[in-house]
């Protein structure tokens, strides 16, 4: 049954019916479930598909759920009338599907990272904005309300001039060596470093942009026998901003992962996380309404807005209605687009280039930065 939405972000007036959005599901995974159960729950989309490469999984599935499965991809995007596609599949099948998807003129929601070779990930970005289509990377931490607070407070220069940064994310990932899926092999987009750390990276990114430097990187394995459970980093940003990344997927002594945001500016400090915000003010520059000179705390729970549907947390929510307002809207998404995704991409294979370098990259192999199209983010995304 065909339902309908109601969007007064994209300019509707209140009460204004859209059609939903007609969306297919790809990958029935972890995420791929949680992306399906919120979309079919929103009133933004229509899900009248869902792929797998299991048909036993897609066919339990299509059972209770009454939604079509289809196991063969191109099938999928062929389908009559539909508009967008979530691809919630492992990282190195997420170049052809977007550039497939692409082409078919769908607009594209893609878990992260978005692939393994930014230039690739610049290509994707170029394509669906030649075409006007929107374009998600699954980077939900933009959705959480203490991590947009501190992108409100560096925009409105509430601690002067930024100087550092340190971005650290920790959880109980791997806590012994364990038969790897793909997330554990090398070369497939397994490891700390794709698969954690570009977490903490996408919000660096999103907050000073591209990475123009990175030094003394470390990618240390323990559990893992292929890949990396420990991401150390120097990085740098423009204005002379320096930062230190520090993420650890093999740390028992947090219950799930944890990511942190700690800035220093001229002006005062920032520190962040997914309950609160603590931000410390000198005086000496911009107070934004609600802070104070000294300490002012700020909770999760008075920092977000709420949701149609509440899954995992409101963030994951966030990101699909975001995602739907955005194609009815007929403009690109906002926050966490393929050409903002592409900037992790690049610091990614930066980190990789310097522990590479540096010999502190472990025994297993090393994928190859590839060369970056220089410019092309920056001017898909206006700068």
């Amino acid at each position: 049954m065909q339902r309908h939405l109601r969007i007064r972000s994209c300019g509707a007036a209140y009460g204004e019916t859209t059609v939903a959005i007609k969306i297919a599901v790809v990958g029935l995974g972890k995420m791929g479930l949680s992306h399906l159960a919120i979309v079919n729950a929103l009133d933004h989309f229509d899900v009248i598909a869902m792929c797998d490469t299991s048909s036993i999984v897609g066919g339990v599935l299509s059972k209770y759920t009454k939604i079509p499965f289809e196991e063969d991809f191109d099938k999928l995007i062929a389908l009559p009338g539909l508009q967008a596609v979530i691809i919630a599949t492992p990282t190195t099948t997420h170049d052809w599907m977007s550039r497939k998807a692409i082409e078919r003129g769908l607009h594209v929601f893609c878990e992260k990272p978005l692939t393994l070779s930014s230039a690739v990930s610049e290509e994707l970005a170029a394509a669906a904005d030649a075409k006007g289509l929107v374009t998600q990377v699954g980077y939900h931490n933009r959705f959480i309300g203490t991590f947009g607070e501190i992108k409100k407070l560096i925009e409105a220069g509430a601690i002067g001039k930024v100087t550092h940064v340190q971005a650290e994310a920790y959880g109980p990932v791997v806590l012994k060596p364990a038969k790897p899926t793909w997330r554990g092999k090398a070369g497939g987009g397994g490891g700390c470093l794709y698969d954690y750390a570009a977490h903490p990276l996408n919000l660096l990114n999103w907050y000073f942009g591209d990475t123009a430097a990175a030094s003394g990187a470390l990618l240390k394995s323990g559990f893992s026998a292929e890949v990396d459970d420990e991401v150390y980093a120097s990085l740098g940003f423009a204005d002379g901003v320096t930062g230190q990344l520090s993420v650890n997927w093999s740390d028992p002594s947090v219950r799930k992962m944890t990511t942190r945001i700690t800035i220093w500016g001229t002006g005062g400090r920032i520190y962040a996380d997914r309950q609160e915000i603590q931000v410390f003010l000198t005086g000496t520059a911009p107070i934004p309404e609600t802070y104070r000179t000294g300490w002012t705390t700020k909770y999760i729970t008075e920092l977000t807005p709420p949701v149609s549907y509440y899954l995992r947390g409101e963030e994951y929510s966030a990101q699909m209605e975001a995602f739907g307002d955005a194609i009815a809207a007929g403009k690109g998404a906002a926050e966490n687009s393929f050409a903002s995704a592409a900037l992790t991409d690049a610091s990614i294979e930066m980190i990789r280039a310097s522990a590479q370098d540096g010999g502190g990259i472990g025994s297993f192999g090393v994928t190859e930065a590839a060369p970056r199209k220089a410019g092309l983010v920056g001017r898909i995304l206006g700068r």
